[in-house]
């Protein structure tokens, strides 16, 4: 399975592409807070699953739950329903966004059976989702190289046998604490973000920097093949060790690197640098 970031309305869907069915299962939580625009989503799906399993309504209620990205980085368990679900979801809640979410659903589906017979597409979108979002050129430049250098990465994490999930954000986690200094938790924390993504909310130099240590880790792993968590762990640190020197370097001179600004703060148009 593989866990993504869909765009409906400048709102964040998680989601996750299932190889075997052949469907995608998104968020609920999401979902509801896209459609309701509720303070407190979760508390909303409680309750409205509640009500809905009294009324007998099993086919919404009974979802999986599978680990996706939480707003402090780590995978965790959310409930999570497929489109045939989600469509039932939608007739139970008020809302003026149901229609453009049911065509956005569908839009969704065409393009995933689009990209597996032309992966290039899957970069067009995002591309296309970067501008929607107001993002510079410059900056969507710099974010598709760096989806492009962390695909080379986990590709090597898969080699090395190394688990998606728990062990690629222990890995990651050992990266961002080893050149910035800071736990992939406390770096959000830092950038006063909730369930934003990390990297969406990076300036072109820290992007640059997260780009060297992991560039470099890759390099590193197709020479030396590690083996198992350990191994990549140590091969991962020394490629966050270079960056680390190279930010270290930058802020001898006068530079910053590590930046409190997050994309509204700094004003997406205007270079998030």
């Amino acid at each position: 399975m593989q866990n993504q970031v869909q765009i409906f309305d400048k709102s964040q869907v998680r989601s996750v592409w299932d190889e075997e069915q052949g469907k995608w299962w998104f968020s609920v939580i999401d979902i509801i807070a896209v459609l309701t625009d509720s303070p407190n989503p979760q508390t909303y799906w409680r309750v409205l699953k509640h009500r809905l399993s009294e009324e007998g309504n099993q086919s919404v209620t009974i979802c999986n739950g599978l680990k996706m990205p939480a707003p402090d980085g780590k995978m965790r368990l959310t409930d999570v329903a497929d489109v045939e679900q989600i469509l039932r979801l939608i007739q139970s809640i008020p809302s003026k966004k149901a229609e453009p979410f049911k065509m956005w659903l569908a839009k969704v589906g065409r393009e995933r059976i689009d990209e597996t017979i032309d992966p290039e597409l899957s970069i067009d979108r995002a591309i296309q989702n970067y501008r929607r979002l107001g993002y510079s050129e410059s900056w969507i430049n710099q974010r598709i190289k760096s989806i492009e250098i962390r695909k080379g990465l986990t590709d090597e994490w898969d080699k090395a046998g190394v688990k998606q999930g728990e062990e690629y954000a222990l890995l990651t986690d050992l990266m961002t604490k080893t050149w910035s200094g800071m736990t992939t938790k406390e770096y959000r924390k830092h950038k006063n973000l909730k369930q934003e993504n990390l990297r969406d909310n990076m300036t072109n130099l820290e992007l640059v920097i997260n780009m060297l240590a992991e560039a470099t880790a890759t390099e590193l792993a197709a020479k030396h093949s590690p083996q198992g968590l350990y191994q990549s762990s140590v091969v991962a640190q020394k490629g966050a060790d270079v960056a680390k020197n190279a930010r270290l370097e930058i802020e001898t001179q006068g530079g910053e690197v590590i930046s409190s600004r997050n994309a509204k703060q700094i004003g997406k148009r205007n270079e998030i640098e």
